[in-house]
C-alpha cells in the first residue's frame, strides 16, 4: 500500500487493465461495463523525438500513422511509443551483428562462447513484445480489434464508439 498526498493507493493485482478504446474496438468480449470516466486524450499524433536512433525514427514513421488511424495512438502515448521504437532499433542492431558475425565465438582460451548480442537481442525482443501487445502490433492482439477504415463515414468512428452506449459500429 502506498500513501501519496494523504490518499491511500492500493496496488492492483492481476492483469493490467486494458484501455477502454481497445475494449470497444474488440467488441467488448467480456461484456463488462466500460469505464465511461476513463481519460480520453485528444486525437493528435505524437511528434517523433529527435533523440531516437535513425532506425527507431524509421519504425516511428512506418507505424505511427497506422496506429493513429485506428485511434490507438495519441499524443500522450509519445514516451511509450518512443520506447517501443527505440527497443526496435536496438533489437535490429543486435540482430544485424548476429547475422554478420554469428552467435558464438571462440575465446582466446579455446572455449566456445555465445556473443553478448544474442542476449541483447532477446532482451529487446521481450521489451518490444510488451509494447506491441499494448499498441495492438501483434497478430493476436490485432485479431481482437474491430475497426473500420478511416473515412467510412463523416462521423468520427472512434468518437461514436466511445460515446454513450458505445455500440455504434461494434459487431
Amino acid at each position: 500500500m502506498w500513501i501519496i498526498g494523504g490518499d491511500t493507493i492500493v496496488a492492483q493485482r492481476g492483469r493490467k487493465p486494458k484501455p477502454t478504446a481497445l475494449k470497444v474496438l474488440e467488441g467488448n468480449p467480456g461484456k463488462r461495463l466500460l469505464n465511461e470516466k476513463e481519460p480520453k486524450p485528444k486525437k493528435k499524433l505524437p511528434t517523433c523525438p529527435e533523440w531516437l536512433a535513425p532506425e527507431a525514427k524509421i519504425e516511428w514513421e512506418n507505424t505511427c500513422t497506422q496506429l493513429g488511424d485506428l485511434g490507438i495512438l495519441t499524443e500522450i502515448d509519445r514516451a511509450a511509443f518512443a520506447g517501443y521504437c527505440q527497443a526496435y532499433a536496438r533489437w535490429q542492431e543486435a540482430e544485424e551483428f548476429i547475422n554478420k558475425h554469428g552467435t558464438i565465438v571462440k575465446t582466446p582460451s579455446g572455449y566456445w562462447q555465445q556473443v553478448p548480442q544474442v542476449s541483447i537481442a532477446q532482451t529487446y525482443l521481450r521489451i518490444m513484445s510488451r509494447f506491441c501487445e499494448q499498441f495492438g502490433l501483434t497478430p493476436s492482439s490485432r485479431s481482437r480489434i474491430i475497426a473500420e477504415s478511416k473515412g467510412a463515414d463523416d462521423d468520427d468512428i472512434m468518437e461514436g464508439l466511445l460515446s454513450f452506449g458505445g455500440d455504434k459500429n461494434v459487431r
